[in-house]
Parts: C-alpha cells; sequence; structure tokens
C-alpha cells in the first residue's frame, strides 16, 4: 500500500496533512510518497520535520522533473509518484491519491481498503468535507457539492451498468493492477478535472465507487469570494469541454432552472406566481441534504438561485480566461490549454 501526494508550495499544510498519514493504523505494507512539484518554499523540509523518528521509514521523497508538454501539473507529480510506487518490491495491491491539504483520521486507509476489497472496487473515492467556516464558504461550498452531485449523480457514478463516472481528488484508492490495465496516468495526462477522467478510465476497468464523508476533510480555506471564484472558475469551462454551444446551453438552462421561478415568484401573480414559489420552495427542499452535511442553517436554501447565478458567472470568467489564454491557472500554471495538445 502506498499513497502518493503531490504537492507544491503546500508549506502551510503539509505538516498536518503528512502527520496524518504516517500515523495510520493500516496492518499492511505501508509508505507515503511526497511528490515534490516544483516547489519554491519549504514544503519538503516541513514535511520531513512533521513525521516522528518512528515513522521515518513511512516517507519518501521524489522531485518532480520539469513539467512535459502536454500534461498538467498534477497530473506529472502524480506520474511520477505513481512510477516510484510501482519500483517498490513488492508491488503495492492499492495506491492512494490524496492531496496535500486532506487530513485523513487514523483508520482511514484501513476503511478504505476494507471496503474496496468487499466491493471489488477498482477505485474508491470520497468527496472529503470542505472547509466551511467564513462566509464566502458557507455560501458556497455547500453548493459546489450540490451542483457536482447534480452533474454526476452518485447512484448512477456506483452503478456498473451506467457509463456515469466521477470521483472527487483530494482521496482516491486505485487498484494498482487496473491503474496499470488503464494504460496509467497517461491517458488523462491533460485534464483539468483529472480526477473525474481518472474515473472515466478506471471505470472501464471495473467498479468505480464515490461518496461524501465528513470523516476525511480539506484543510484548504477560500476566505473571499475571489478565492471561491478562483477554484469555480480553473476548470468550469473545461467541464463543458471548452464548448461555446455547451456554454450557451448551460447558461440558458441554469437561468430557466434557477433563477426564473425567483422571478416569476416575485413578479408575476396568479398561476405563475404560484409555479414560482413552488419551484423555489422545492429547490430550498432539496438542497438541505447538504446544508445538514455542513451543519448550515436550513434558510440557506432560500438562496441557492442566487448562488446558481453566482455560479454562471464564475463560468462565464472560465470561458473568458481561457479566450484570453489564461485559462487554468493553478499555482502559476496556466494549464487549461494541455488538454488540446
Amino acid at each position: 500500500m502506498a499513497a502518493i501526494v503531490p504537492a507544491r508550495n503546500e508549506a502551510g499544510l503539509i505538516a498536518a496533512s503528512i502527520g496524518s498519514l504516517v500515523r495510520q493504523d493500516y496492518k499492511g505494507a505501508w509508505c507515503i510518497i511526497l511528490v515534490d512539484d516544483d516547489s519554491s518554499d519549504d514544503t519538503v523540509a516541513i514535511a520531513q520535520r512533521a513525521v516522528p523518528e518512528e515513522y521515518k521509514e513511512r516517507l519518501r521523497i521524489v522531485a518532480s522533473r520539469a513539467l512535459a508538454s502536454g500534461w498538467t501539473g498534477k497530473l506529472w507529480a502524480l506520474k511520477q509518484g505513481v512510477g516510484a510506487a510501482l519500483a517498490i518490491e513488492p508491488r503495492p495491491e492499492y495506491l492512494l491519491l490524496t492531496d496535500a491539504d486532506i487530513l485523513h483520521p487514523a483508520d482511514s486507509v484501513t476503511r478504505l481498503v476494507q471496503h474496496a476489497n468487499q466491493r471489488r472496487l477498482v477505485l474508491l473515492s470520497l468527496m472529503v468535507k470542505l472547509h466551511c467556516q467564513s462566509f464566502a464558504e458557507r455560501a458556497n461550498v455547500p453548493a459546489f457539492i450540490f451542483f457536482f452531485q447534480m452533474l454526476y449523480p452518485f447512484r448512477w457514478v456506483n452503478r456498473p451498468s451506467n457509463s456515469v463516472a466521477a470521483a472527487a481528488g483530494g482521496c482516491m484508492l486505485v487498484r494498482t493492477d487496473a491503474l496499470a490495465s488503464a494504460g496509467g496516468i497517461d491517458p488523462v495526462r491533460g485534464a483539468l478535472i483529472d480526477d473525474c477522467a481518472l474515473a472515466s478510465v478506471l471505470k472501464r476497468q471495473g467498479p468505480i465507487w464515490v461518496a461524501l464523508t465528513t470523516r476525511v476533510s480539506s484543510m484548504r480555506e477560500y476566505p473571499t469570494l475571489a478565492d471561491i471564484r478562483g477554484m469555480i472558475a480553473r476548470s468550469a469551462y473545461a467541464q463543458l469541454r471548452y464548448s461555446p454551444l455547451l456554454l450557451a446551453g448551460t447558461l440558458g438552462g441554469m437561468l430557466l432552472t434557477f433563477v426564473a421561478p425567483v422571478l416569476m415568484a416575485l413578479f408575476a401573480s396568479g398561476v405563475p406566481r404560484a409555479l414560482g414559489l413552488l419551484s423555489w420552495g422545492i429547490m430550498g427542499a432539496v438542497f438541505q441534504p447538504i446544508l445538514r452535511v455542513y451543519q448550515l442553517s436550513p434558510l440557506w436554501g432560500f438562496a441557492l438561485p442566487a448562488i446558481a447565478l453566482e455560479y454562471l458567472v464564475f463560468t462565464l470568467d472560465s470561458a473568458y480566461a481561457y479566450a484570453r489564454g489564461r485559462g487554468g491557472t493553478w499555482k502559476g500554471r496556466v494549464q487549461a490549454k494541455a488538454s488540446d495538445l
């Protein structure tokens, strides 16, 4: 068993993340491969200091080579981490692909492996609990999960007969032999939405599973609206395959679904107003399960149309950034055009 953690300038988060991994209670052979993705800060040194002396042998450092043409940064780092894991003897049965901002409880790996073995999964992914403290986070993080589930209904993803595939990149347990049969990381090398792209490739190899969790969490903060905008705009247009037609259809569909009912409820009369109020109420009701996960007031359900409108603006911003050659910007890298190479 090996965990692969790509990290680029994660000095503020890496100690807690690596610390949670080295203290896992997993009983089998176990190591963590930290791939330093050309960090300019003290990510590696801090990670090494975070490991108690008795666990030093569990942490291995891989220095990423220069970013190859046609690859996004994270996937290039993952490829090198996977290569290092496959060189271990005996070869690990599973690989845990996890981010440098993720906190795992001590039994996380044990539970993931048990669940994967029971269901004979080639991929098990958890949508971790995202940081949700600032006003911007409370207004947008639950909606992010809600819209993700609209795009990729988990029941469909978890059904082997259904072609819909998705995963959450913060926590993905992958069967090593299935990943090798799928061609490794190479088939998705240019994907901005790398987790869902990898899930699609792996679902051809066998059953996959995705679920929400509150036990595994992300420490990454999005304190302002600008931070939220950056998170969403980075990949929103990629989700639409950089298609102006899909962009127009999405904008029309979102306006009709989320905005039009509110306008009818506020400004129409009679039956149209009643239908608008009913639709607005249904929206708020279906949003409640996610709000409960994040322990937020049910009144946030009434704000869903406004949040949807905000997401539309971020999506337009994503398309505009792509048109300007700045799409997919993340930690100093412009990556959106990598998928065209």
